[in-house]
């Protein structure tokens, strides 16, 4: 049995028990298989090293106070993952295949679901590589498609509290019709350049502008931006966003709220109307913004009386109650593992 201190876990790598894995070869999946290493076995000359035929997802399972094991949308992440394969070119994981992976990683690592008082999850790690040798620019013809899992702690250990943001222009997140809207590692690569920059500028991370014409919000580094006006919940529409299941799921609820969503292109200036604003995905839910500085500008925007915005809070707490089953599932998003 484990003896991790679930009270302070951070949110990063804790070795598992066991992991899943599935090869692609002519033209088919083939079954799954347990691994207890760490390592992949890759040649030198895999796609997924030198053309980026990667793509990979991120959900979470928690353990509500029942003892049941709930995993939140999964679905939704296999929808996306087949998304991103068709965006570059990759062998699709059907949807059953995916399930069954989520399932075993699971199960066989069941006693790293850290328990429902800890405010901690067990985060599961699909991965999709190209493997096959390649030393032209193509597709490969053989894949693997792995799942492992995690124990992790709050994204953020100083809870939910509202952090500053600096607006950049001097890098973009993702081309309009490039892969900003698939989830394969080359965009979060090109982020790590600016977000260290916001970093090394005492800001918890940056905001990016839309690629064409710098007028308009686009991501908070690797998650979606929503704001609050009024009795509105507005989040961008670009082509170049990833679609958040997180964000999709908060839209949901406050349509469930009685609030009106809009999903738009925001233009900077637009800040200064907001009440509150806020970063969403599946690593923080959500992190409240403070404030937002402009270095093209000068300008500085800032959102509320420092302390979390009251609308932010009860779309927080809401979601948290459903993955963890303490608020009814009125939207079928939360499997129980048996």
């Amino acid at each position: 049995m484990t003896t991790l201190d679930w009270n302070n876990l951070p949110f990063g790598y804790q070795k598992t028990n066991r992991n899943v894995r599935s090869h692609y070869k002519n033209g088919t999946w083939g079954p799954l298989e347990i691994s207890d290493s760490e390592y992949l076995n890759l040649h030198m000359a895999a796609t997924c090293l030198h053309y980026g035929q990667q793509a990979f997802e991120g959900l979470k399972a928690f353990k509500g106070k029942d003892g049941k094991i709930r995993v939140f949308r999964w679905d939704e992440n296999a929808r996306r993952m087949m998304s991103s394969a068709r965006g570059i070119l990759m062998a699709e994981v059907p949807r059953e295949l995916f399930k069954e992976a989520i399932w075993k990683a699971v199960l066989m690592n069941e006693e790293f679901v850290p328990p429902s008082d800890s405010g901690a999850a067990l985060y599961i790690r699909p991965l999709l590589l190209g493997v096959g040798p390649e030393v032209g620019v193509k597709a490969s013809s053989e894949y693997l498609f792995l799942v492992f899992v995690t124990p992790v702690g709050p994204y953020f250990k100083e809870g939910f509290k509202p952090v500053d943001m600096m607006i950049c222009r001097e890098f973009d997140r993702a081309a309009p019709l490039g892969t900003g809207h698939i989830k394969v590692g080359g965009n979060y690569a090109g982020s790590m350049n600016p977000i260290k920059k916001a970093h090394d500028h005492h800001y918890a991370n940056v905001v990016f502008l839309d690629a064409k014409e710098k007028k308009y919000i686009d991501e908070c580094g690797p998650a979606n931006f929503f704001g609050i006006k009024k009795n509105t919940y507005i989040t961008p529409d670009s082509t170049s966003i990833l679609p958040s299941i997180t964000n999709k799921s908060l839209m949901q609820l406050a349509k469930d709220m009685g609030m009106k969503v809009e999903k738009r292109h925001i233009p900077v200036e637009e800040l200064a109307t907001f009440d509150e604003a806020g970063a969403c995905g599946t690593a923080a839910v959500i992190s409240p913004i403070k404030r937002i500085y402009d270095p093209g500008t000068g300008t500085e925007y800032t959102f509320g009386d420092g302390n979390p915005g009251p609308i932010s809070m009860k779309l927080y707490h809401q979601l948290r109650a459903i993955q963890t089953g303490d608020a009814p599932d009125i939207h079928g998003w939360v499997d129980i593992i048996e």
